[in-house]
C-alpha cells in the first residue's frame, strides 16, 4: 500500500504530460478556444515529405516541455501530405485555409485569437531550436493591438528582405555564369550584411562554395574560406559537418601526397 501511495504522484505527473490533442478542424478549434479562453495554435505541416516539419514535431511538439505547456493553446494540425491519403473534403478545406492565410512555406505555425480570428503570432520554417527555445519564441507573441502591429511590421520587413535576397541571388547566378567571383562575392556579402555575427561562419562556407562554382580549380582559396568558416563555426555541429564534408571533396583525406622531385634524379 505504501508503495502504491508513492507511485500515485508519479502516475499523476505522467498523465499530465500525456500527448496533447491536435484537432484538424480550425472552426471547431476556434469555438473551443472561445469557450476555454485560449488562443489557437495552428501548425501547417507536410507530414510525409517536409524534413523541417518532421523535425519540429520530433524536437518540439512531441517533447515533454511542449506537453507541459500545450494546455495554454487549442492545437490544430493542418496537413498537406503528398503520398498519404486524405479525405477530399479535408484536403479542399486545408487548401482553402492555406490561401486564406497566405501560407507559402512549411512548416508555418500561427497563433490566432479564437474570438476575432486575428493572427498575432507567426513562425515559418524550423531551424533546430530546442523545445524550450521554441516555446519562448511563441510566448513572446502578444495577443494585443501592439503585439499584432509588431508582428505586421516584422512580416513586412521579412517580405522586403526576401525580395532583396531574391534580387541578390539573381546577381550571384549571373556572376557565376560570367565567371566573375568579385561580383558574386559582393552580392553574397550584401545578403549577410544584416545577419547576426554568429552566422559569419555560414558566410565563409558559402564563399568557398561560390569560389568553386566560379572556378573549380581555385581549391586553395576555397580551403582558406573553409578555414575561416571552421574557426567561426565552433559549437555549430551541423555547419561543422558541412564544412568538413566540403573540405573532404576538395582535398580528400586519403589522397596520397605527391612525392617531391628528387634533384639527384636525372643528374
Amino acid at each position: 500500500m505504501k508503495l502504491l501511495l508513492r507511485l500515485v504522484p508519479c502516475l499523476l505527473a505522467l498523465s499530465a504530460l500525456a500527448a496533447p490533442e491536435w484537432l484538424t478542424d480550425l472552426d471547431a478549434a476556434k469555438a473551443k478556444g472561445v469557450k476555454e479562453g485560449k488562443p489557437v495554435l495552428v501548425d501547417f505541416t507536410g507530414s510525409d515529405w517536409c524534413p523541417p516539419c518532421k523535425a519540429l514535431h520530433k524536437n518540439v511538439f512531441m517533447s515533454a516541455e511542449f506537453a507541459a505547456e500545450a494546455s495554454k493553446y487549442v492545437l490544430v494540425e493542418l496537413d498537406y501530405p503528398r503520398t498519404t491519403p486524405q479525405p477530399p473534403e479535408l484536403k479542399a478545406k486545408n487548401r482553402e485555409l492555406q490561401q486564406q492565410f497566405g501560407i507559402t512555406g512549411f512548416p508555418t505555425v500561427l497563433l490566432i485569437d479564437a474570438k476575432s480570428g486575428d493572427v498575432f503570432g507567426k513562425t515559418v520554417g524550423f531551424g533546430g531550436d530546442s523545445a524550450k527555445a521554441y516555446l519562448s519564441k511563441l510566448a513572446a507573441f502578444k495577443n494585443s493591438p501592439e503585439g499584432r502591429a509588431s508582428l505586421n511590421d516584422e512580416l513586412k520587413k521579412n517580405a522586403t528582405r526576401s525580395a532583396k535576397n531574391r534580387e541578390l541571388n539573381a546577381k550571384i547566378t549571373a556572376a557565376i555564369t560570367a565567371k566573375d567571383f568579385k561580383a558574386a562575392d559582393a552580392a553574397l556579402e550584401e545578403i549577410f550584411a544584416d545577419a547576426p555575427s554568429d552566422r559569419r561562419a555560414l558566410l565563409f562556407f558559402n564563399k568557398a562554395r561560390l569560389q568553386l562554382q566560379v572556378d573549380p580549380a581555385a581549391k586553395a582559396q576555397a580551403l582558406k574560406f573553409l578555414d575561416e568558416a571552421q574557426k567561426l563555426a565552433e559549437g555549430d555541429e551541423a555547419l561543422t559537418k558541412n564544412i568538413n564534408g566540403l573540405r573532404s571533396k576538395i582535398a580528400p583525406p586519403n589522397a596520397a601526397p605527391k612525392a617531391p622531385d628528387d634533384p639527384k634524379k636525372g643528374a
